[in-house]
C-alpha cells in the first residue's frame, strides 16, 4: 500500500469513527483550504497535509461532551476551557496514526490567532503554521455561513465582512485576502 493510500485510509477511518462531527463542514473547509493553498503556491506535500488536516481539524471534538458541543447558548468559562481542549485531543489522536501524525501540529494550531490571542499555545503571526492559518479562516467562513445549534447562518456578505474585520487580528490578512477573492469569484459565477 502506498503512503498516499495509507493517509486516505486513515483519514476515512477516523472520520467514520465519529458520526457526531459535521462531515459536510469538514469537507467544505478542506475544499476551500485546498483552493487557498493552491493560490498561495503550496507544494504538493503541503497541500496534502493541508487537505488532511482540514478534513480532521475537529476530530478532537469526539471527546467533548454532547451537552457542550451542541449547547444552543453561550458557553460558560468552564465549558469554553473544555471545548478549547479539542485541538490538543485531535493532535493526540492523530499522533496515534502513523500515516497521519504529520498533520497533528497543524490541527493543534488551527485555533491560534494572528495576534497571539488564540489557543492552545498563544502563537502569533508567522509562528503559526501556514496550513493552520488557512484552516482557521476557511473554518470560520464555513461555520458562519451554515447553521449551528447556537445560531442561524449568516449571509456570505456578512461572513466576508467579518473575515475582513478580523484580518490582522484573529486571522492572517494574506489568507483572508485569498478567501475573500475566491468567495467573491464563486458568488459572481453563481
Amino acid at each position: 500500500m502506498t503512503a498516499s493510500r495509507d493517509i486516505s485510509t486513515e483519514t476515512a477511518a477516523l472520520r467514520l469513527a465519529d458520526g457526531r462531527l459535521y462531515h459536510s463542514h469538514s469537507d467544505n473547509v478542506a475544499q476551500l483550504a485546498q483552493r487557498v493553498g493552491e493560490r498561495l503556491a503550496l507544494s504538493r506535500a503541503e497541500l496534502t497535509a493541508l487537505r488532511h488536516a482540514a478534513l480532521l481539524h475537529d476530530i478532537g471534538k469526539v471527546a467533548i461532551p454532547d451537552e457542550i458541543l451542541y449547547k444552543p447558548d453561550t458557553l460558560d468559562a468552564r465549558e469554553r476551557t473544555i471545548i478549547e481542549q479539542h485541538t490538543l485531543i485531535g493532535e493526540r489522536i492523530l499522533y496515534r496514526s502513523p500515516a497521519l501524525a504529520f498533520v497533528g501540529p497543524i490541527v493543534r494550531s488551527s485555533h491560534e490567532a494572528w495576534d497571539g490571542t488564540g489557543y492552545p499555545d498563544g502563537l502569533a503571526a508567522e509562528a503559526i503554521p501556514l496550513e493552520s492559518r488557512i484552516i482557521a479562516v476557511c473554518d470560520a467562513f464555513d461555520a458562519m455561513t451554515n447553521d449551528r445549534p447556537y445560531r442561524s447562518k449568516a449571509s456570505i456578505e456578512h461572513a466576508r465582512a467579518e473575515l475582513a474585520r478580523e484580518a490582522g487580528r484573529q486571522f492572517d490578512p494574506t489568507v483572508v485576502g485569498v478567501v475573500l477573492s475566491l468567495t467573491e469569484a464563486d458568488e459572481a459565477a453563481a
